[in-house]
């Protein structure tokens, strides 16, 4: 049995000081649901992090179920810190997978923007180790400046290095009508940017911002049952999860995300396929360092090549591993629980063909969405029909 996407929808991420967590959720699911043509579903699966912090609401699969009017389904909220989103789309396709449920919603929603910034960066670190590092004051911003300066050290580049990263990101987002920033940047941007944790600075981080994004989950027969276009099909091929330490004092080695190497194998292997057919990757660059230890976790890179791919131009959509097409955490926006659900609408949008960043004759995306600093991550292989 397969599982294709059929239905995809989401909103523009930014700051929506008008717009509820639900409105934004039901916002995006109907738009999903539209675009596959379809009134309903059987399940609704819900990727978001924090809620109950952010805006004190949990049970989220009641709620959106009641506000988009999808009747008494079952629906609940997948919760795996930044990888949630990824998370909740895995949960989808095997839902449809295991032949119990025949069209399936998943939706990703987080509202970051309705607390104090302090707030959003204690709330955001408990994905992290409550005990062993939240409570010694370790930040997630902070964990992460930790693994850049011994990814710099290690392999001698340099912040300018990293940066491009940034600017990649950047360039492309400024095509996406739903990035948060559609303005390109420079690498002196990046560095007169203020650090916030040596040696990150404010532009090699994502946004605390909003958002939610949808898609609709069924298997080839119940799409052509339902007349949807093959044209819009695009093939659930390959997943992969895996979970590392969630704390860094505890990791083998702080420049191995593991659980993404593992989570990758297992998804390649699901999808019959290497790193080499991939023809662009949606990677979780919630800080530009993550970009470079996720291409190499993901077999594009050997160790410590990673950023040297940035410097030789190959991450660009004309290049030879494009990354971030319509622009990644970094420029389209990181509403945490939502992140997963973006990358892989706009893996979809790039195999319909759709995207505003085309690359050239897409067949095989990935998406891996990172949750914590590594410690829960998710891998899926999409690829056209």
């Amino acid at each position: 049995m397969k599982a294709v996407i059929i239905g995809v929808g989401m909103t523009p991420v930014g700051e929506h000081w008008k717009l509820s967590l639900r409105d934004l959720a039901v916002e995006a699911l109907l738009n999903a649901m539209e675009d596959a043509g379809v009134d309903s579903v059987d399940s609704l699966y819900v990727g978001n992090m924090a809620s109950g912090s952010f805006v004190e609401q949990e049970n989220l699969g009641a709620l959106i179920a009641d506000w988009a009017n999808l009747g008494s389904i079952p629906a609940v909220k997948i919760e795996a810190a930044c990888a949630s989103g990824g998370a909740a789309v895995q949960e989808g396709v095997k839902a449809v997978l295991s032949g119990l449920e025949d069209v399936v919603a998943v939706v990703g929603v987080e509202k970051m923007t309705d607390v104090w910034p302090s707030d959003a960066t204690r709330y955001l670190a408990y994905a992290s180790d409550a005990e062993w590092e939240l409570f010694h004051g370790a930040s997630f911003v902070a964990l992460n400046a930790l693994i850049m300066r011994h990814y710099m050290n290690t392999y001698g580049y340099t912040e300018e290095d990293l940066a491009l990263f940034a600017v990649n990101a950047h360039t492309n987002g400024a095509k996406n009508p739903y990035a948060m920033f559609k303005k390109p940047i420079t690498v002196e941007t990046v560095m007169k940017s203020p650090y916030i944790a040596d040696p990150l600075k404010l532009f090699d981080a994502s946004p605390v911002c909003d958002g939610a994004a949808a898609v609709i989950i069924t298997t080839p027969e119940k799409a052509k049952e339902l007349g949807v276009p093959k044209e819009k099909w695009v093939e659930v091929a390959g997943m992969g999860r895996a979970v590392d330490t969630i704390n860094l004092a505890n990791r083998a080695d702080l420049l191995d995300l593991k659980a993404a190497r593992v989570a990758a194998q297992r998804a390649y292997k699901m999808a019959g396929v290497t790193a080499k057919d991939i023809d662009f990757f949606e990677v979780h660059d919630a800080f530009t360092v993550m970009a470079a230890l996720s291409l190499e976790a993901l077999g594009a890179a050997e160790r410590g090549k990673g950023a040297q791919l940035a410097k030789e131009g190959q991450i660009a959509i004309d290049g030879d591993y494009p990354i971030q097409t319509m622009g990644g955490l970094k420029a389209r926006g990181h509403p945490v629980g939502a992140t997963g659900v973006y990358q892989t609408v706009e893996a979809v949008l790039q195999l319909r063909g759709e995207a505003p960043n085309q690359v050239p004759d897409a067949e095989i995306g990935l998406t891996q969405n990172i949750g914590g600093t590594g410690s829960n991550i998710t891998v899926t292989v999409l690829r056209r029909v």
